[in-house]
């Protein structure tokens, strides 16, 4: 396996929600609606989007909004893990992620890493922010 990542779905948030993660890492943000996509959508889906890729180097995140008439259920089955590459990165992408948010665990140090956090963010997405222990 090359690599995961996380696919989330949104029930008519995804362009906002997809927007804000590209402003709290830089990351470059493509965004396809419905309208742009071949096949016979409903026509109030005409501006959610039905694809949607989020990257900065080999991080990926992919999303989507549900079709409308789609349940949707907002939970806490997904988080998204992201490995840091340093303490200062961790404390920035947190505070970053965290505003209009609630968190779940402050940034501290645990047994396994120098940096760890957890929140849920104004969207309802679970995230971990993982600074690792270096191992001897």
């Amino acid at each position: 396996m090359k690599e995961m990542n996380a696919y989330l779905i949104f029930n008519g948030t995804c362009r906002e929600a997809m927007k804000f993660y590209a402003k709290c890492t830089g990351a470059e943000l493509v965004l396809m609606p419905y309208s742009e996509a071949p096949g016979n959508f409903p026509p109030e889906a005409k501006d959610r989007i039905i694809h949607a890729r989020l990257a900065k180097g080999t991080a990926v995140i992919m999303a989507s909004d549900s079709t409308p008439g789609q349940p949707h259920i907002a939970g806490n089955n997904v988080w998204v893990a992201v490995k840091c590459e340093s303490a200062e990165e961790t404390e920035k992408l947190f505070a970053a992620f965290s505003e209009n948010g609630q968190v779940v665990m402050p940034v501290g140090e645990t047994f396994w890493a120098l940096r760890f956090g957890m929140l849920t963010d104004q969207f309802g997405v679970n995230w971990m922010f993982n600074f690792e222990k270096s191992r001897p």
